[in-house]
């Protein structure tokens, strides 16, 4: 659109840390590296980490905003009342990837445009993920718990460690994300499966040595470790419950980089405490920031951080680029790559139908 706009975005604080490394564009001090080339053109960009309840800063801005930009490392929850509360909201863009912070029926709608940073950070996210099997496969946690704490217990930790090799890995989802985690533990020579809507070509199949899995339930029986890389989607909100927990291996190991909300809480901390989860290592929680209360903070066998796995300083500088690359497009009225779009125009994304 043209004319001057006013852009809001969203992202965590980086505090101390903000000078620590210059290219730490996704925090609210580095703001995207973009204020000046917007200013520049006119527009009005407004930066907060201040995101939630009537009182927050993005509250004040809601009715006259025409961007909003926002992370899922500190998602600023985009409801359906903030839509019909938004009147000159045209834009919503996720400085990174997976945009189930927003109400997407309410986006569509109200006829707004959704779009994301594809491909911003799968490498980052599938990385991280290798890390976390090996760190549940070896439970790599009390070790290091033992070192701090004056300890020194070899049965502690070795009663439950194991080698990768030879163990059955399945992912549940195999997008961009998913297709780089498999042939990333191709070299690890374990038995690898995968369930997705869509099956990969068979070129690709045979270059990772995976297998598909159309039944789901009959996969996750199978499975040693579980990765979680499907989005978050009305489908698949909540569906790890207590029931389709109990259906795998028990002791199974579990790593959800993907969405907190596709799993149910409640039914984590219980798994984990009775055993039926061996281990769930992740970065991602609902609601975000996690509250000081949260249950997976305190449940046993655990391997979490806060959501990091996306937001490397190489990620960030991919996304930030991409958040700039699409506010171009949309200053000169130009389509942004079509891959990039979770709602154009009030036209949801096939799989978010």
């Amino acid at each position: 659109g043209s004319g001057s706009k006013k852009i809001v975005g969203v992202f965590y604080k980086a505090n101390e840390y903000a000078t620590m490394n210059p290219n730490f564009v996704g925090s609210v001090e580095g703001s995207l590296g973009i204020r000046d080339w917007l200013e520049s053109k006119g527009h009005q960009y407004i930066v907060t980490d201040d995101k939630d309840g009537p009182d927050s800063e993005l509250e004040k801005h809601i009715s006259d905003l025409n961007v909003l930009i926002t992370t899922p490392f500190h998602p600023a929850y985009v409801t359906a009342e903030r839509i019909k509360r938004a009147k000159n909201l045209e834009l919503l863009l996720t400085a990174g990837i997976g945009s189930d912070h927003i109400d997407l029926q309410a986006a569509a709608a109200a006829g707004l445009t959704v779009a994301e940073v594809t491909g911003s950070n799968v490498v980052s996210v599938a990385e991280d993920e290798l890390m976390r099997i090996l760190i549940l496969v070896r439970n790599f946690v009390p070790g290091y718990h033992q070192v701090i704490t004056g300890e020194w217990n070899v049965a502690g930790i070795a009663y439950r460690s194991y080698d990768l090799e030879g163990k059955t890995v399945g992912t549940v989802g195999a997008g961009r994300i998913g297709k780089l985690l498999l042939q990333r533990l191709k070299p690890f020579n374990c038995n690898l499966l995968y369930h997705d809507r869509i099956r990969m070509d068979p070129e690709l199949e045979n270059r990772t040595g995976a297998k598909y899995e159309e039944d789901l339930v009959k996969m996750l029986g199978k499975c040693d470790v579980v990765v979680i890389n499907t989005p978050l989607t009305e489908k698949t909100k909540g569906m790890f419950n207590k029931e389709l927990i109990g259906k795998m291996k028990k002791g199974v190991l579990i790593v959800n980089n993907a969405r907190g909300a596709i799993m149910d809480t409640q039914a984590v901390v219980d798994a984990c405490s009775s055993g039926q989860i061996g281990g769930y290592s992740g970065d991602v929680w609902y609601p975000q920031p996690a509250p000081e209360d949260h249950p997976w903070r305190y449940m046993p066998n655990q391997a979490m951080t806060p959501h990091i796995s996306g937001t490397t300083i190489d990620a960030q500088l991919r996304y930030a680029a991409g958040v700039k690359d699409m506010l171009d497009s949309y200053f000169k009225g130009e389509d942004f790559t079509p891959q990039n779009y979770i709602v154009k125009e009030g036209e949801l994304a096939p799989q978010y139908r």
